[in-house]
């Protein structure tokens, strides 16, 4: 055994200071960003059934969320918003006192340092669940959906929302919703775009917390087949040509090849979505006793910012902060 010669990687690994001294990746508070859920009524906060920790919230009661995330110092919310009515084009997606816009001056009246993200979509919205418009032959339309989405960024930017996240994956969506802002004159107000978007199994426990899940057929003609790597750099250099701030990868977890080919290959700030399903499975199993929550947690979101993501967006970030500060 003298005589070999051979690299001893082990010698970097000898105590937690050294390793502390040669990590490469971190996690920092600043990189989460929390969805929350508002919904039409009085004096109601229901916990998602399939998303332990995960409530539903109406704006009166939003401030017990809100006073929670500030004190943890988590920078930004991403708001989505379950109306009280619905019809086949989702108005109150647009109205300019629909749930989501309600929400987003009760945040940025009260708490002004909070970096709103409005979610901009049909889909919570429309009788039928889908994200656009639907015709007679349930085809949803693209075209005529992309006024829509336009008319839904610009009534949230008037509500005051920082930035707008458009998740409807209709072709065209970015270009629509930065003409439609700067022609209000929110030039300034950034898209961060569901870039590349799969049609996941792992999204049903979001369809029980936003009460989104489509009446009829699916949405894989408008979001991406999980098969499919270099479709997702096509969809990402439209997005990028037609305007956008940021890029969305979603899901996160089984697609952080996607992630690392988005972080290759552009240099705006890569955001991954941390999806319900990947949130409920690792709940679950901790409920059961089968996975520490707190170690798996903070493996797969630190699993994320190896992958290239600049920031997470995590139903898990309030825990990982207490975790990661020891409270």
């Amino acid at each position: 055994m003298k005589d070999l010669t051979f690299k001893r990687h082990r010698r970097l690994r000898q105590s937690a200071t050294m390793r502390s001294m040669v990590k490469e990746t971190y996690l920092h508070k600043e990189d989460f960003i929390y969805p929350i859920f508002v919904m039409d009524g009085e004096n109601i906060k229901n916990e998602v059934s399939s998303m332990p920790g995960v409530f539903q919230f109406s704006i009166d009661r939003l401030g017990e969320e809100m006073d929670e995330v500030v004190s943890l110092g988590i920078p930004s919310v991403i708001l989505f918003g379950l109306p009280a009515e619905k019809d086949e084009v989702g108005t109150q997606a647009f109205h300019n006192h629909g749930i989501v816009q309600e929400a987003t001056r009760f945040v940025k009246k009260n708490y002004p340092e909070i970096v709103v993200i409005a979610d901009t979509c049909l889909c919570e919205f429309t009788s039928h669940g889908h994200c656009g418009v639907v015709n007679d032959k349930e085809q949803i339309l693209n075209d005529p959906s992309l006024d829509l989405l336009a008319k839904t960024a610009v009534s949230q930017a008037e509500a005051g929302a920082d930035i707008i996240a458009p998740s409807n994956m209709m072709d065209g969506f970015v270009a629509a919703i930065r003409k439609g802002l700067d022609d209000a004159g929110f030039e300034d107000v950034p898209i961060m775009s569901y870039a590349v978007k799969y049609a996941s199994a792992y999204y049903g426990p979001f369809r029980d917390a936003a009460d989104g899940a489509p009446k009829f057929g699916d949405r894989k003609t408008y979001q991406m087949d999980p098969a499919n790597r270099m479709e997702a750099m096509r969809e990402a250099t439209s997005d990028v040509e037609e305007g956008a701030d940021f890029l969305i990868v979603k899901p996160a977890l089984a697609y952080l090849d996607i992630v690392r080919d988005v972080r290759n290959n552009y240099d705006l700030p890569i955001v991954a979505y941390n999806v319900s399903g990947e949130y409920a499975m690792v709940k679950a199993a901790s409920i059961n006793g089968w996975i520490d929550e707190k170690q798996t947690v903070l493996e797969t979101l630190l699993g994320m910012k190896r992958a290239g993501a600049d920031l997470i967006i995590t139903y898990h970030a309030k825990d990982a902060v207490r975790w990661m500060e020891g409270k």
